[in-house]
């Protein structure tokens, strides 16, 4: 039968008595979401003018802990409660001086489209509509970014963590064929590595896989924080010597703690030349890709077998909206695909139009991630992240050019690209100590939001520059608030000693 051909044939019946959640009264809906609209977009456009961040009171702890409900509630007064109790206690994301972790600032396309996802409630775990079509349009501007080929297969999921842990998976299959899916490890040991420097989620990643942390061998870095090459051969022959397999090469395009990238030539080289998967976590540097000045510390990337990034750190993408890419398509699906009866894929209707992303990653039931990645690249563009990316280097530079001019301040690792370690260095017995207090006082004092780290044994105060909204006059506020606040705690330690 044509397509359509019986639409017009199958008369509306009008049901009465619904127990439906919709409103009787359509227009307060619309009047209540107008309110939240205009007052989400106060919020960010005055983010400058409030505290980066401010400790929630007990009081209000203590009165968020409702119990369940078990009748319904107004929406007006559940949104008022959330302006009141959570949303000026938030993680602040937002702010130009949020320099803590690895956070995206989010931008005004990317709300909009997850006020659009909340209405459309999509389940993109497969079928045939937009929703799947537009992810693997996404997965394939991905592909381009990096320089992988067009054949190259993803899928979004929430995060880098996620992301590692699908390529732990498809270099699993790799190595010990399909049937590990369902017989497992059996006695095969395998063995991965990766820098010193590597994100916490890859120990984590093989513990899931059901190969075990102790599995990943975590190859020492040289002076500027990448793996050292001689010690990863060393490594690999050592453990072929000992009768285990070597499966997966990781190397880290921007580690967490300094944004240091690998030599990733040289481990596609040394992973080609031992016939072992090369995967690449580049989850907030593999948007480097963007900037044609800072693209070129990428050289290797586009050689990987599998690549981890997010597109919620520098892409400015809202949470959650990480990737994985992987160069072998046949592979990719073989690690996942599934043959349930309720789950059949048919040449037509909605059952159609293989592979579904639920063949490329673990989840079934998943939201609708591309939209938001799809506006905000048509918003900004390539050119516009790029855009963000270098000024977020550029302003890493000047702050350690002003650490660099106090005396009183050290850089403790090179800036590479948008990642600044660096201490208070005199003023007190214990340094660490005295470093991780000066962090939580600018954090409660809501100057800025830093957080730290530990480099070669030493506390630093660590400033990642993701947010588009950060200027430089915000690094020097920093730098500022440091100093102050190093001078006030070098007071009291005076004090202390005259007392």
């Amino acid at each position: 039968m044509p397509q359509n051909d019986c639409a017009d044939t199958i008369p509306g019946r009008p049901i009465s008595g619904s127990a439906g959640l919709d409103p009787q009264n359509w227009d307060s809906t619309r009047a209540l979401g107008h309110r939240m609209l205009d007052d989400m977009i106060d919020w960010l456009s005055t983010a400058r003018e409030r505290p980066v961040w401010q400790q929630m009171p007990q009081a209000l702890r203590a009165e968020l802990r409702q119990p369940i409900p078990a009748g319904g509630e107004p929406i007006e007064a559940i949104y008022e409660d959330f302006r009141r109790l959570i949303l000026p206690f938030s993680s602040a994301n937002e702010h130009p001086r949020m320099m803590g972790w690895v956070n995206g600032g989010g931008s005004p396309a990317g709300f909009l489209a997850e006020l659009l996802t909340g209405i459309f409630n999509v389940n993109c775990g497969g079928r045939d509509h937009a929703a799947i079509e537009l992810e693997r349009l996404v997965i394939a501007w991905a592909a381009e970014m990096v320089g992988m080929p067009k054949a190259t297969t993803g899928v979004l999921l929430a995060g880098s963590s996620m992301a590692n842990m699908v390529a732990v998976l498809v270099a699993r299959r790799a190595a010990l064929g399909v049937q590990v899916r369902s017989a497992g490890l059996q006695q095969a040991r395998l063995t991965a590595y990766a820098s010193e420097a590597a994100h916490g989620c890859i120990p984590r990643a093989l513990d899931m896989a059901g190969i075990g942390s102790n599995a990943l061998r975590q190859i020492p870095a040289d002076a500027n924080h990448r793996m050292r090459l001689d010690l990863l051969t060393e490594a690999i022959a050592a453990d072929r010597a000992d009768g285990a397999t070597p499966f997966l090469v990781v190397g880290t395009a921007g580690t967490v703690d300094t944004g240091a990238i690998d030599d990733l030539p040289a481990l596609a080289d040394i992973a080609a030349a031992e016939n072992i998967w090369f995967h690449v976590d580049g989850a907030f540097g593999a948007t480097a890709a963007l900037s044609k000045r800072f693209a070129p510390l990428l050289a290797g990337i586009e050689r990987a077998d599998s690549l981890a990034f997010d597109f919620h750190k520098w892409a400015q993408v809202p949470y959650d909206a990480g990737c994985v890419l992987v160069r072998d398509p046949a592979l990719h699906i073989e690690t996942f695909a599934q043959s349930l009866a309720y789950l059949t894929q048919e040449l037509r209707g909605l059952a159609g139009n293989p592979p579904w992303p639920r063949d490329l990653g673990p989840d079934l039931s998943r939201e609708f991630r591309a939209l938001k990645v799809w506006m905000t690249l048509r918003a900004y563009g390539t050119e516009g992240i790029g855009r963000v990316v270098e000024s977020g280097c550029d302003i890493a530079r000047h702050l350690a050019a002003r650490i660099a001019s106090e005396p009183s301040l050290e850089l403790l690792a090179p800036v590479v690209l948008n990642i600044v370690c660096f201490r208070v260095a005199a003023g007190a017995a214990d340094l660490d100590a005295l470093n991780r207090d000066i962090v939580a006082d600018l954090q409660e004092a809501g100057i800025a939001a830093p957080s730290t780290t530990t480099i070669n044994g030493r506390v630093a105060i660590r400033a990642a520059l993701f947010n588009h909204r950060t200027v430089a006059a915000d690094a020097d506020a920093l730098i500022d608030g440091v100093l102050l606040l190093a001078k006030r705690r070098n007071a009291f330690s005076r004090e202390d000693r005259l007392e």
